[in-house]
């Protein structure tokens, strides 16, 4: 009896394929290919990494690749021990294989990228239709959360490709009277790739949602057929190697509790609990972190309420057999409100969200491909011409708006720096992207061909959504928001380029190099991740001034053998009246008082930054920098 119901439930989910299903699934392949190919791979060459995250992750990976120490991470010759290895390993090998450089470090993660996206499709394919799991494939593609997540080196999106596959392994086994081996393993598997790339959420997630799913199916009891003991072996076999591992490697010494304490107190229990030490990190308000999800997936969000309208919420319903979609529908709603449940509890980042949102992807991809099917006139289309005549209507005051700015844009001088033009906002800086509040209309004259782009491309696409779907073209309709969203992102990219010099030191490593010789010192005027692209570009160990509490560094300074690149106002002072060369970074507006008496000269400037060192330069005698006036008492005490 149960395996003719799997056989029926097989059958439906895959009926919609029929003849020339293979070529169909090829046609299918190719299109989520060329779409991440177009999008993904001009991203891996610009722009430059930026300071921060991005930078500091790379260089974790190349001194993991140049040392050959793979259980432990380092960062500027210190352990760098709160991050899972997964991605660190990918890009240690991609440096080894093709060198060090931008795209090199940004290669595992586009590839890991695509692998989603297929994961994505495989698993909308089998559980919905082939057209379900290419639309919710083309959602996450195109989307502005997802794509902006990957222009980071984080690993959020590996975090997506091991739960769509780990769920689809699940769902196969509750099609079967016992989970095979494959489903099984499978599923514990994808949960230790899980935990290796980011920590206990591998295991958490995966194992939190399979249980509501079980309980509010009242099957409970299935979980007790998922070779619990085999599965687990083949856990371990996978995950914990790494931390033993790293556990070794990294004992308690000197004021250091070693690695266990420190990843899995500090780094988990403590950082969700946000009493982390230190805290480096800051927390977004709740509710625009629930916002956060509409504006990841738009323009696609705008079909959600129907998405999840499709989902089975009756008791009676829930506790007889659902068939294959409905399974697959209700498990997807479950991964998507527990992640997001789950974090508001927490300390929130957005970017914590993104791992829902394939959850959210199929659910939307489902009811679009349910609509395209449907006849003529019937709820499905006529909701969706709704969906789409909102859309329009939102997009044209939109436009509007953007031509309004650019209007009021000032034309920038060739060759300025944006930096000079920007205003300062250091209270939004808690969101990933936070210097964009630091537009204005002056500003916005470096940006006019990317938004006068991206608004026209809105405003077009949506009106041709509206009307394709008017006259009953949903295909056509769909094409036209994938066109736009593609010229959209690419707009958004050169924004990121046009933004490089403000969020990365690049720029400045050119006239530190002409000068450097082994010997000399370089400091920043801050936390490390402030100018950490000038330690993974020019390979240089950072000093770091009066912020050994607030960043990276700190735990990996507690072990008795880390490197003293601790400065502090007093040994600073020494250093730069010394007889050595000493470069210092700075931001413009946060020079060291120190400099406000004793002479400096400059290197170079660019995006809000200085470079500043204590010796003449021996082919610019005469760039003696001169300080603004001497900060107040009151500036000093803050």
């Amino acid at each position: 009896m149960q395996s003719s119901i799997a056989t029926q439930e097989v059958s439906v989910a895959t009926s919609s394929r029929g003849p020339g299903r293979a070529d169909r699934h090829i046609i299918h392949l190719l299109i989520i290919v060329a779409i991440w190919a177009v999008l993904y791979v001009p991203g891996m060459f610009s722009p430059a990494l930026l300071d921060d995250a991005d930078s500091v992750h790379a260089e974790a990976a190349r001194e993991m690749m140049q040392q050959g120490q793979w259980s432990t991470l380092y960062v500027n010759g210190l352990r760098y021990l709160e991050k899972a290895p997964f991605m660190y390993w990918g890009m240690a090998l991609s440096f080894k294989l093709f060198g060090v450089s931008e795209w090199s470090a940004r290669l595992p993660l586009a590839l890991g990228t695509l692998a989603a996206l297929l994961a994505i499709y495989s698993f909308g394919r089998r559980w919905f239709d082939a057209r379900a799991g290419l639309y919710a494939a083309i959602i996450i593609a195109t989307s502005f959360g997802p794509y902006i997540f990957t222009r980071i080196l984080i690993p959020e999106i590996l975090v997506c490709l091991w739960l769509t596959l780990g769920f689809d392994f699940f769902l196969r086994g509750l099609n079967e009277e016992r989970p095979s081996r494959l489903s099984s393993w499978g599923l514990a598997a994808t949960a230790a790739l899980g935990v290796l790339t980011k920590g206990l959420i591998g295991l958490v997630f995966p194992g939190a949602i399979i249980v509501g799913y079980l309980l509010l199916t009242g099957k409970l009891k299935h979980l007790f057929r998922m070779r619990l003991v085999s599965s687990f072996l083949v856990f371990l076999v996978i995950a914990a190697p790494w931390h033993i591992a790293a556990g070794l490697a990294n004992p308690a010494a000197g004021e250091s509790k070693g690695f266990f304490w420190f990843y899995f107190i500090n780094e988990h229990v403590l950082r969700y609990l946000n009493k982390r030490f230190p805290k480096d990190y800051d927390t977004v308000p709740f509710g625009i972190f629930w916002g956060m999800m509409v504006l990841w997936l738009i323009p696609w969000s705008a079909f959600v309420f129907k998405g999840f309208g499709q989902i089975p919420v009756k008791w009676r319903q829930l506790r007889e057999r659902l068939d294959a979609r409905g399974r697959a529908l209700l498990l997807c709603a479950i991964w998507a409100a527990f992640i997001l449940i789950f974090f508001s509890f927490s300390s929130r980042q957005e970017y914590y969200t993104v791992p829902a949102l394939p959850g959210v992807a199929l659910i939307i991809g489902a009811w679009l491909s349910r609509e395209q099917a449907s006849e003529e006139g019937s709820p499905e289309r006529r909701a969706g011409r709704r969906v789409a005549a909102v859309m329009m209507a939102i997009a044209i005051p939109a436009f509007f708006v953007a031509m309004m700015l650019l209007w009021h844009s000032v034309a920038v001088p060739k060759g300025a720096d944006l930096a000079d033009i920007l205003t300062k906002n250091p209270e939004k800086y808690a969101l990933s992207f936070g210097h964009i509040f630091d537009l204005n209309p002056e500003a916005m004259g470096v940006f006019r061909a990317p938004l006068a782009i991206s608004s026209t491309a809105l405003l077009l696409g949506t009106i041709a959504c509206w009307w394709l779907r008017r006259r009953g073209r949903v295909a056509y309709s769909n094409v036209a928001l994938t066109v736009m969203m593609i010229v959209f992102l690419h707009c958004a990219h050169r924004g990121l380029e046009i933004f490089e010099p403000v969020l990365s030191s690049k720029a400045l490593l050119p006239a530190i190099q002409k000068y450097y010789q082994p010997g000399d010192v370089i400091v920043i005027n801050g936390a490390y991740e402030d100018g950490s692209t000038l330690n993974f570009y020019g390979q240089y160990q950072l000093h770091v001034l009066n912020t050994r509490t607030n960043g990276n560094l700190y735990y990996g300074s507690l072990f008795p053998d880390s490197p003293n690149v601790f400065e502090d106002n007093g040994s600073f002072e020494r250093k730069w009246n010394g007889p050595g060369r000493v470069f210092l970074w700075t931001e413009e507006d946060k020079i060291p008082f120190l400099l406000t008496y004793t002479p400096a000269y400059l290197v170079t400037r660019g995006g809000g930054k200085l470079i500043l060192t204590n010796k003449k330069l021996p082919d610019r005698p005469d760039t003696l920098w001169v300080p603004g006036p001497p900060p107040t008492k009151q500036a000093l005490s803050e």
